[in-house]
C-alpha cells in the first residue's frame, strides 16, 4: 500500500495520483505539483488515502507545496493572459484564412508556454500562425488539435438528461460507442435523439450494454419461431428488461397475442419448418415454485379497543356456558342410569376398612396390610401363620461365628439374624460332635426372600 492524493487540472475529467511527500492535504485544497511540463497549479479532489502499488504507475510525481497567496495571484494573472491570447489567436486565424476552430488557450503556471487547442476536419498548415503568435507573446507557442469530444469536455455544459456532461465530470477515457448498442437497447435510431452535444453518440449508451447483452441471451429475437407451453407461434414483441415476450400462436384465427415469460418458451433452431415437416421439441418448461404468502405485519393490523374485545369475548363465553351445561346434564343422566349394585350376603360382608400400618425406617422390613383382603383369604392367612409359629425351631448355635442362617434358596437370597454368642463347649474325647438341627421357616418368609419381622442384616 502507498499513500497518494488525487488531483485534477482545472477540475476537468481525469484524476491523477501524486505523492504527498508527508503533507496533509484535504479535498478542495489548491496544490502546486510537478509535471512533465513543469510546475502546475491543480485542485485536490481526494485527500490523503492509500492505494495498492499495482493501482498506480510508479514513480509518482511529487506535490511541491500547498498553494500560497502568491501562487493564487499568479494563477489570476495567467487567466487574464489566456483570455487575451484567445482573442488575438482568433484574429490571426481569420487573417490567414485557416479552416480551424479555436477552443481554448492554456498558459503554464511559470508563464513560459502558451498552448492553443483547436478542432478541424482535416490537417491544417499553421506554421505562419505560430510565427505571428510567438512574435506577439514572446514565449513558446504550441498548437494542439483535439476532437469534438475533447472540445465538449473542455467547454462543459448541460446534457439532454439535465445533468452536466459525463466527460467533464468523471469520465477518464472515451470509450467507443456504436449504433448496435442502441439497437440492442431498443432505442430510436434517430441521430438527434441518441447523439450528444458533441455530435457523437452519447457516452451513456455504454453504461448498460453489458446488462443488455446478458438479458438478450435469455429471450428469443423478435420475429423468431418459438415453442411455448401452449404450442408453436411467432414472437411479435420482446421486452428485455421484464423478460417477457408476446407471441401469436399458430392455432389462433384472430390476432390475439399471448404473453409469456422467458422460461415459458424457447426459440426453435432453424426457424419455421417447411410444409409437412414437424417442428422439433425444444422446450423444457419447469414451473416456478409459488412464493409463500407474506405474513401480515403487526403494525398493519386494525386497532382493536378494550370495549370491542369484551363484546367479542362475551358471546363465545355464553355459547360455551350453554354447551357446558348440556354436557353436565348428560353426565348426570348417564350416572342415574348406571347398573344396580349387587346385594352382599351376610357371610361375605366386607370387614371395615383399617388404616395401614406406618412403614418402618428400615427398608428391609415390610408391614402386613390386612385391609383389602377378603374374609376367606384373611382366615387362611391366620391359619398359616399359626402353624408356622408351632413349627418354628430354636436357633442353632454355630461353632465359628454364632450366626443363624435361614432363607429361601429358590430366590438365591439369604438373611442373617444376629444371636447372642455363648462360650463353645469343649467336646469330650471319644464323643461325637452334636449335629445342629435343620432350620425351618414359614412359607411367608420363603416367598419374601427370608425376611423376618424383627429385621434383616446383610451377609
Amino acid at each position: 500500500m502507498i499513500e497518494v492524493v488525487s488531483i485534477k487540472f482545472k477540475n476537468r475529467g481525469k484524476a491523477y495520483s501524486f505523492d504527498p511527500r508527508g503533507l496533509t492535504v484535504k479535498t478542495g485544497d489548491k496544490l502546486v505539483v510537478e509535471t512533465a511540463k513543469g510546475l502546475e497549479l491543480a485542485d485536490c479532489c481526494h485527500g490523503n488515502h492509500t492505494v495498492e502499488d499495482t493501482a498506480v504507475v510508479l514513480p509518482l510525481r511529487p506535490v511541491i507545496r500547498l498553494a500560497t497567496k502568491d501562487d493564487l495571484r499568479v494563477a489570476e494573472i495567467n487567466v487574464k493572459r489566456e483570455a487575451e491570447a484567445v482573442e488575438i489567436c482568433r484574429q490571426k486565424i481569420a487573417e490567414h484564412g485557416l479552416d480551424m476552430k479555436l477552443v481554448d488557450a492554456e498558459c503554464s503556471f511559470e508563464g513560459n508556454k502558451i498552448t492553443f487547442f483547436f478542432t478541424s476536419e482535416g490537417r491544417v498548415d499553421f506554421r505562419e500562425l505560430v510565427k505571428d503568435l510567438a512574435a506577439i507573446f514572446r514565449t513558446r507557442i504550441e498548437l494542439r488539435q483535439i476532437g469534438v469530444r475533447d472540445e465538449a469536455k473542455m467547454v462543459g455544459g448541460i446534457a439532454i438528461c439535465g445533468r452536466p456532461y459525463c466527460c467533464g465530470q468523471f469520465l477518464e477515457d472515451f470509450q467507443p460507442v456504436s449504433t448496435k448498442m442502441a439497437k440492442i437497447q431498443s432505442l430510436s435510431l434517430n441521430p438527434t435523439k441518441i447523439s450528444g452535444s458533441c455530435g457523437r453518440l452519447m457516452c451513456c449508451l455504454r453504461y448498460e450494454q453489458e446488462a443488455y447483452e446478458e438479458l438478450i441471451k435469455k429471450v428469443p429475437k423478435q420475429g423468431a419461431f418459438v415453442e411455448t407451453k401452449d404450442g408453436y407461434g411467432t414472437a411479435v414483441q420482446v421486452n428485455l428488461l421484464r423478460q417477457c415476450v408476446k407471441v401469436r400462436l399458430d392455432g389462433d384465427n384472430d390476432d390475439t397475442l399471448h404473453l409469456y415469460k422467458s422460461n415459458e418458451l424457447a426459440a426453435v433452431p432453424g426457424g419455421r419448418p417447411h410444409d409437412g415437416e414437424e417442428p422439433p421439441h425444444v422446450l423444457h418448461y419447469v414451473p416456478e415454485p409459488e412464493e409463500p404468502e407474506e405474513k401480515e405485519d403487526e403494525w398493519s393490523l386494525p386497532v382493536v379497543y378494550a370495549d370491542d374485545v369484551a363484546a367479542q369475548q362475551s358471546a363465545p363465553a355464553a355459547e360455551e356456558g350453554a354447551e357446558g351445561e348440556k354436557k353436565r346434564s348428560h353426565r348426570r343422566r348417564s350416572r342415574s342410569k348406571a347398573k344396580p349394585v349387587p346385594e352382599v350376603k351376610p357371610a361375605e360382608k366386607a370387614q371395615p376398612r383399617q388404616e395401614p400400618k406406618a412403614k418402618s425406617a428400615d427398608k428391609g422390613e415390610k408391614t402386613d396390610k390386612p385391609h383389602g383382603l377378603k374374609p376367606a383369604q384373611k382366615k387362611n392367612k391366620d391359619d398359616r401363620s399359626a402353624k408356622a409359629e408351632e413349627k418354628k425351631p430354636e436357633p442353632a448355635e454355630k461353632a465359628e461365628n454364632g450366626k443363624a442362617r435361614s432363607g429361601s434358596r429358590r430366590h438365591g437370597k439369604s438373611t442373617v439374624k444376629p444371636v447372642k454368642l455363648e462360650p463353645k463347649p469343649q467336646p469330650q474325647p471319644g464323643a461325637e460332635e452334636p449335629k445342629a438341627p435343620k432350620q425351618g421357616g414359614s412359607s411367608r418368609r420363603r416367598r419374601r426372600g427370608g425376611q423376618r419381622k424383627s429385621g434383616s442384616a446383610e451377609e
